[in-house]
């Protein structure tokens, strides 16, 4: 990763950790899930609204590290508004990134603001501390009642 993208990377991982967007509770949420990194200790809760297949609005709260907050914050702010497919193909585009599996080169303009967590895959343990919220939030979406555990 070039210097350029690594102090970009850095800028909104800080930014979104100091004044994280969406976080707050949604009163009634139509779904609702659980997660917990027994690893590094970050605790989330994912609200979500949906009207049909369309996400209206979705929040978390907890507590966790500036990773996994920045990533809450930014995948909140990404999906309002969107579809459940729609959210579904940017979940898995953003766990192929930070799992590796685009490779050396991936496509980041592709990505957005997500392409800052392309250097979480050089160290295998904030993978799950980016991934958190990602994965609470696939749960709330289908609808199971299981907490995500990142073990």
């Amino acid at each position: 990763m070039d210097q350029e993208l690594k102090e970009l990377y850095q800028q909104v991982i800080l930014d979104h950790n100091k004044a994280p967007r969406n976080f707050r509770k949604i009163e009634n949420p139509t779904r609702f899930a659980e997660g917990y990194n027994p690893l590094c200790g970050d605790k989330i809760d994912i609200y979500l609204n949906l009207d049909n297949d369309n996400i209206n609005d979705i929040s978390f709260q907890g507590s966790g590290c500036a990773i996994s907050k920045a990533s809450a914050s930014l995948m909140t702010s990404m999906l309002k508004g969107k579809t459940k497919k729609e959210a579904e193909e940017i979940f898995t585009r953003f766990h192929d990134l930070v799992t590796d599996k685009l490779g050396d080169n991936p496509d980041l303009e592709d990505l957005g603001k997500l392409a800052v967590f392309s250097g979480v895959r050089e160290f295998p343990a904030r993978v799950k501390c980016a991934s958190l919220a990602w994965h609470t939030m696939m749960n709330a979406l289908n609808g199971k009642d299981e907490k995500v555990t990142t073990e």
